[in-house]
């Protein structure tokens, strides 16, 4: 049975050629809608009577959300741009598409571009999700990034920072993470991704007006979004440390799309070494996975980013209520997201909630009920935290020997793989 294509490549020269070359020869190829706009070619998608569609960078009003909802329907995309148009083609693998051919290519690579793109990536390519099973002998060394603006010279990483509810610390370890990598001399951009109540602004007493994360991903939609415009939208709170704000008030998650935030990660691994992003606590399918509609997707953001992400780190407490729900959210997690196996963080770790050694106890019990490493203990200091969060300041700065601010800058030491400043590291 032929391949039922639409298309939507208006005004160019060559598209009347093309459709008639599609049709001719013997390609398994038949073109069974002229798409005039996006609005005619959404409406013609979710007939079900085609499956991919040719369309090109210049189609008005064209933007990652069109392209999100042609995929969510069932319908390949395939992108065409004048020969030689670097920056088109640029513009709509940021869209989305992940296969985009110059308009001069023959009908017959066109038809085996389009069966590619209705077939989806081969069996086992591009594997969403990593094993951390011991993330001391798992991530390679990030190293200080080699270009003097600051940026890294290869693909830089991301590191979520997730967790269950109930407040177990996702956003001061996150804060700590980024804080302490940026001082070991690695380009650090950290990113609030929460969209139930982001307040990495308010603990670093910055500006939570400010454009950030929902200016990104509009720039991101609309398929403008690059290195030099995510680095304006970023704080720069340090010459090693940037900042992308959250949302200023909850009720904005629709701003967020998944796919663009996915994108303004493209963009965040070519501005910095390393990424940390603080995330949402909900990992639950809502309205566009559970309902065969376009409906935003309040949780599809947290979920793209652990899909995303190098690493994933669950941000846990150590009482007993805080440890049932990190195992039941570890079990919800495994669930929705089989491929993503996130290292244990235990956090506010104090002699009291639990008998015995809490370290070992926890350890113990975490690895039985869920089966994922802990890959660090945090210890609490409330104190310390406290003067933080009053001075609007890292713990870097207003606890520099607090045994929390070790932790952490322990624990981002073995993220990065760059030692701690006059301390020889350890054998592994």
């Amino acid at each position: 049975m032929a391949l039922q294509v639409f298309t939507a490549v208006t005004g160019a020269a060559w598209e009347s050629e093309l459709v008639g070359a599609l049709d001719r020869a013997d390609h398994g190829v038949t073109v069974v809608r002229r798409c005039v706009d996006v609005a005619d070619l959404l409406a013609a998608a979710s007939t079900g009577t085609g499956q991919a569609v040719l369309l090109s960078a210049e189609l008005r009003r064209l933007d990652g959300d069109t392209v999100s909802r042609l995929l969510a329907a069932g319908v390949a995309v395939v992108g065409l741009v004048e020969p030689g148009d670097d920056a088109s083609a640029d513009r709509l693998r940021q869209l989305g598409v992940a296969r985009v051919l110059p308009a001069d290519t023959d009908a017959a690579r066109i038809a085996a571009a389009l069966r590619e793109a209705v077939a989806g990536p081969s069996a086992g390519a591009g594997q969403v999700g990593h094993d951390i099973a011991d993330t001391r002998a798992a991530l390679p060394a990030l190293g200080v990034p080699d270009d003097p603006a600051g940026r890294p010279a290869g693909r830089g990483r991301v590191v979520a920072v997730w967790g269950p509810t109930g407040a177990p610390g996702r956003t001061t370890v996150a804060v700590g993470l980024a804080d302490e990598a940026a001082r070991l001399g690695v380009s650090t951009l950290l990113v609030d991704a929460d969209v139930y109540g982001g307040v990495v602004a308010q603990a670093l007493g910055l500006l939570d007006e400010s454009p950030g994360i929902s200016a990104a991903a509009r720039q991101a939609t609309a398929g403008t979004l690059d290195v030099a415009r995510l680095a304006r939208l970023a704080w720069a709170v340090t010459p090693q440390l940037r900042v992308l704000t959250g949302l200023a008030r909850a009720d904005r998650w629709p701003e967020l799309r998944p796919q663009a935030v996915g994108t303004v990660l493209d963009q965040a691994r070519r501005l910095s070494a390393l990424t940390v992003v603080d995330c949402a606590f909900c990992v639950e399918e809502d309205e566009e996975l559970s309902f065969d509609t376009a409906a935003p997707r309040r949780n599809g953001v947290t979920t793209t980013v652990l899909e995303q992400a190098d690493t994933v780190l669950c941000v846990s407490g150590a009482d007993p209520v805080a440890l049932q729900r990190t195992i039941r959210a570890l079990g919800q997690q495994r669930d929705v997201l089989p491929a993503v196996r996130p290292g244990v963080v235990v956090n506010q770790v104090r002699r009291g909630p639990v008998p015995g050694d809490p370290r070992r106890e926890i350890g113990d019990a975490l690895t039985r009920f869920t089966g994922a490493p802990v890959v660090g203990f945090l210890p609490a200091d409330r104190r310390a935290t406290d003067a933080a969060l009053a001075a609007g300041r890292t713990l870097g700065e207003v606890a520099e020997r607090s045994a929390l601010r070790t932790g952490l800058r322990d624990l981002a030491a073995e993220l990065t793989g760059v030692p701690v400043p006059g301390r020889s590291r350890r054998r592994r």
